[in-house]
């Protein structure tokens, strides 16, 4: 199975609305995603990209792990912008995903691998790469902003 991994950034008139301009960015906006915790199954492959490749018809329901930061208008007055990070541990068996979210860039990827790190202790499992991706968006006084970064689980699949 390949997890693809993929950020992005929007604004809009409400808070879903924003949230779905982020998944529009990421190229994830038309599926029903269905979260998990964060685990990455041994067969699975990793991979980091621009854009979600098509992932099947429209309202299918998508498997992922995603992190995802929030803005209000009224937030552009504390704080200039907002980050979603997602980590990710790989090896020869299973692996593992990480999210965390806010508003400094470098605080979010200490937290993530922070996160990865008291994962490993738990497992006595072998990892071989780890990886973090960010996506931040610039808050906005005239529209609600998310940033997302989600790692999708294969391809979609008919809800009924």
């Amino acid at each position: 199975m390949d997890i693809h991994v993929a950020g992005g950034s929007g604004h809009g008139p409400t808070a879903m609305a924003a949230y779905d301009a982020a998944l529009a960015d990421a190229n994830l906006h038309n599926y029903n995603l269905v979260a998990v915790s964060s685990v990455v199954p041994a067969d699975a492959a990793v991979h980091e990209i621009e854009r979600a490749p098509d992932l099947g018809p429209a309202g299918n329901r998508l498997t992922v792990v995603q992190a995802r930061a929030a803005a209000t208008p009224a937030d552009a007055h504390e704080t200039e912008a907002i980050v979603a990070g997602l980590g990710w541990a790989t090896g020869p068996g299973p692996g593992l995903f990480y999210e965390a979210d806010g508003t400094d860039p470098e605080s979010i990827r200490t937290t993530v691998a922070e996160g990865l790190a008291a994962g490993r202790e738990l497992r006595d499992w072998t990892f071989e790469d780890e990886r973090i991706l960010l996506a931040s968006a610039e808050t906005s006084e005239d529209a609600y902003t998310a940033a997302v970064v989600v790692a999708a689980y294969g391809e979609s699949e008919p809800i009924a």
